[in-house]
């Protein structure tokens, strides 16, 4: 995750660095998407894709001192608010609670955009006994908020209800045991 940001203009710039960066930035990209279109994850999706299009374009005018994934949510910010006017839709989150969130986002992530909190809970979750760790993949990994979830794993809703209480608790309770990693 320690890419080196591009330096040249985009016409300069191959397809694969930017893909690479794009790669590296996706997940917390489609979780702050998520907040800010109250857990539409369809309507997240169609933010952070036309994010990554203005990105491409935008990419001769991204200032490399500057933090790429704080760039990157920018837009996605930016194309949540074009979204919400096209549809007239009210907007729910006022600029404080927006800068709020991107204090949040910004903790998450350590320097060069590293996600530190999802690389932990990705230790964490290959700590996962195989039971917990297919149903938690189960359930968070499909666009239907989990709703077949049960049905896919061949197990009752209620077990598939404990499973997952009992993997976010083991998953809290080895976020809360690993130590933060040494400042560089």
């Amino acid at each position: 995750m320690n890419s080196p940001l591009p330096t040249a203009p985009r016409s300069l710039m191959n397809r694969a660095c930017f893909s690479r960066l794009i790669d590296e930035h996706h997940r917390p990209l489609l979780a702050y998407a998520r907040v800010l279109t109250t857990g539409n994850p369809q309507q997240a999706k169609e933010i952070v894709q036309d994010a990554f299009i203005a990105a491409w374009q935008a990419i001769g005018r991204f200032d490399v001192s500057r933090d790429f994934g704080a760039w990157l949510r920018g837009i996605v910010r930016n194309k949540w608010r074009e979204q919400a006017r096209r549809h007239s839709r009210e907007v729910s989150l006022d600029e404080a609670e927006l800068e709020s969130l991107e204090s949040s986002i910004r903790n998450w992530c350590g320097e060069e955009g590293q996600s530190v909190l999802l690389e932990k809970l990705a230790d964490c979750r290959g700590k996962l006994p195989e039971a917990l760790a297919s149903t938690v993949d189960a359930y968070y990994g499909s666009d239907d908020a989990g709703h077949h979830a049960a049905d896919a794993l061949g197990i009752a809703a209620a077990t598939l209800r404990k499973r997952l209480e009992r993997a976010r608790s083991a998953l809290r309770d080895c976020l809360e045991q690993t130590p933060e990693p040494l400042a560089q």
